[in-house]
């Protein structure tokens, strides 16, 4: 791109970063690395220094670059349209540099003149501006070692211990200003070495894409191509990563390709024709979100999408995609009353076009990062969200088990002298535990909107909610499947979560709260050195239920279980506040057990019913096994056990 310059260059000369190859894929819905082609790119031409500009606007008539380099002026500045039909403007700006701010002035056909930030801006003003700004995302980075071994970090046999985070909430430079950010230097140098205090293998950002609504938590999006300004720029959020990396911790990123609002610099109408989104309301609006639905049928829309996906993966070093509102891109009635939503052609209510990109998703990702992890947030029972697309699945790693969710939380919500009646309502998870991979959710949706902190959701005085809210970690991490936890639960957040201001930090003086994360930590560090708790957490082999049906007890009793032979760990739950002394549990396995983790120790301010020593196991037939653990099961709590090795 460099040479002697031997003329006066114009002010938009004609120049191309797109082959002939770029347009077939780009329209064929398969180009996954369009944020090298599309957006501003800064280079040399004829050897002047500029930006060359691309933006795909169909029913443009005209379209123009006004920046702070030419005093926004609507005109002086004009694209070239590509001579091959694709909708693409573009052409080279001498001049134009790293820090410069634009927008795209584009008249319709219609004759409307409307102000676009562009889709592909790999940075944007800091709200409640919607410029964006010129800028390269070039970085040196060092993380070798992580990025040639995370595939045993991000294998489905491995422990996933996720902490989900909203980067602007979890702590705040000053507790009472609302609009007081860290950066992201700042927030890596607290956040990393806590979730690596804590135990965590992953950590789980909320949106960090741009976004104008902070009260959307980020899941309404207008720069798809940008780390969000709030906290620094793209560079500043690459070494957050990185240093997560050298950490040992992976990141997982929320990804929301379901929909995106109205504002008026995004992608809504974004050239006065419905370019993103599908032209028909019944497919195209999102009442729940007031917010507009991508229309997958469109190739060009899908390349966008692709690109958006892999682009995450390439440039930032991402280890993880948690794809956002699943079943509101598969289901055409998907809150929707009737008659407001238009049945496929098959007659059914599935978006057969959103099911095909969501599969053509996962295999690209699959194909160019197989050691990254895809986990679908999805409330249906759509077959095979989590299965290969060779046998009809959607190709995603994983799957969020909203009904172990709910189901979980509703039992643990009931007064424990009511719990017996409802125990088949907590062990029901099991029957369909294996149909997919799970990743089981504590998220922020479960502490928002009136529906209480975790604490405050389990009954009783302040002992008993302390309890069971450990309890409730322990059936968590014992049940088979990945685990998620939004933070703030950690240490028993008393308050709902509120984007606005920082966790109850101060909670920490409190021995509850203390026991709360000490028994997080140790849990977490049973979970990840334990290969019986991971290593079969998707097939039914890791699991065996010991005792199901004690209902007058309120006691469950299972077998997790590794590869190797004898790797196994009996897990003891006691639902009620009444210990259960000599409590006899029928086992596979004779020899003597030592128990790992009590929930009811006194270190987690439990109240100390906790079996010490060597247990031996009875040769004595119960409950259909030839062996019976005679055990102390503490009241609300969760004993763990092992056999003693030699």
């Amino acid at each position: 791109m460099t040479g002697v310059i031997n003329r006066p260059l114009q002010s938009v000369e004609p120049f191309s970063l797109f082959s002939s190859g770029d347009i077939a894929l780009f329209q064929a819905g398969s180009h996954y690395r369009l944020y090298e082609k599309f957006g501003a790119h800064t280079l040399e031409y004829e050897g002047v220094a500029g930006t060359y500009f691309a933006v795909w606007a169909p029913d443009a008539a005209f379209v123009a670059v006004m920046g702070d380099f030419n005093n926004w002026d609507h005109y002086s500045h004009t694209l070239l349209p590509r001579w091959d039909s694709s909708g693409i403007w573009e052409g080279f700006i001498p001049g134009v540099e790293a820090g410069n701010l634009y927008k795209y002035f584009i008249r319709s056909n219609s004759g409307e003149e409307l102000f676009k930030g562009d889709p592909y801006a790999t940075r944007w003003e800091v709200r409640p501006k919607t410029a964006s700004v010129v800028h390269p995302l070039d970085h040196t980075w060092h993380d070798k070692k992580w990025m040639q071994g995370r595939k045993k970090h991000n294998h489905l046999n491995s422990p996933f211990a996720v902490y989900e985070v909203h980067l602007g909430s979890w702590r705040k430079p000053d507790p009472n200003n609302e609009e007081s950010f860290y950066s992201y230097g700042e927030i890596a140098a607290m956040l990393v070495p806590y979730v690596k205090e804590m135990g965590f293998t992953h950590v789980e950002l909320m949106p960090v894409m741009e976004h104008p609504f902070d009260g959307s938590w980020g899941y309404q999006l207008t720069g798809y191509y940008a780390a969000t300004s709030r906290y620094g720029t793209p560079q500043d959020f690459m070494e957050m990563v990185e240093a997560f990396h050298q950490a040992g911790i992976g990141v997982i990123l929320d990804w929301v390709p379901s929909h995106f609002p109205h504002d008026a610099h995004g992608l809504y109408r974004f050239d006065g024709s419905h370019v993103y989104e599908y032209a028909d309301m019944r497919k195209g609006y999102h009442p729940d979100w007031n917010s507009y639905i991508f229309n997958y049928s469109r190739n060009e829309v899908r390349s966008f999408l692709l690109s958006n996906a892999v682009y995450w993966l390439d440039k930032f070093h991402i280890d993880g995609l948690r794809v956002d509102a699943v079943a509101s891109m598969i289901h055409l009635d998907y809150s929707r009353q009737r008659g407001a939503w238009e049945p496929n052609e098959l007659g059914g209510n599935e978006n057969l076009e959103a099911i095909s990109f969501l599969k053509k998703l996962n295999e690209t990702i699959y194909a160019l990062f197989p050691d990254v992890q895809t986990i679908a947030e999805d409330s249906t029972n759509h077959y095979g969200v989590s299965r290969p697309t060779f046998v009809g699945g959607l190709g995603f790693g994983m799957k969020w088990m909203m009904g172990w969710m709910n189901d979980t939380l509703d039992y643990f919500k009931k007064d424990p002298i009511h719990r017996k009646w409802y125990q088949n309502d907590l062990t029901f998870s099991l029957v369909y535990a294996f149909s997919e991979n799970y990743m089981l959710p504590l998220s922020h949706d479960e502490v928002v909107h009136g529906k209480s902190p975790l604490l405050y959701k389990m009954p009783g005085d302040d002992w008993q909610k302390c309890a069971n809210l450990r309890l409730l970690y322990g059936y968590m991490y014992t049940h088979p499947g990945t685990k998620l936890l939004f933070m703030g639960g950690e240490f028993g957040q008393t308050s709902e979560w509120n984007y606005k201001r920082e966790l109850d930090w101060h909670l920490l003086k409190h021995a509850t709260h203390k026991g709360i994360q000490d028994f997080v930590k140790d849990i977490n560090r049973l979970y990840r050195e334990s290969t019986a708790l991971y290593e079969l957490q998707f097939e039914g082999d890791g699991f065996e239920w010991m005792i199901v049906n004690d209902y007058d007890n309120c006691v469950l009793a299972y077998m997790r279980k590794g590869k190797a032979a004898g790797d196994v760990m009996l897990v003891v739950l006691n639902m009620t506040p009444v210990p259960r002394e000599q409590y006899p549990v029928g086992i596979p396995l004779g020899g003597l057990w030592e128990e790992v983790l009590n929930s009811d120790h006194p270190r987690y301010y439990g109240s100390g019913v906790i079996n010490t020593g060597q247990l031996q196991a009875a040769k004595q037939f119960y409950n259909g096994r030839e062996y019976t653990l005679s055990l102390r099961v503490p009241p609300l709590g969760v004993t763990i056990l092992k056999p003693v090795t030699a």
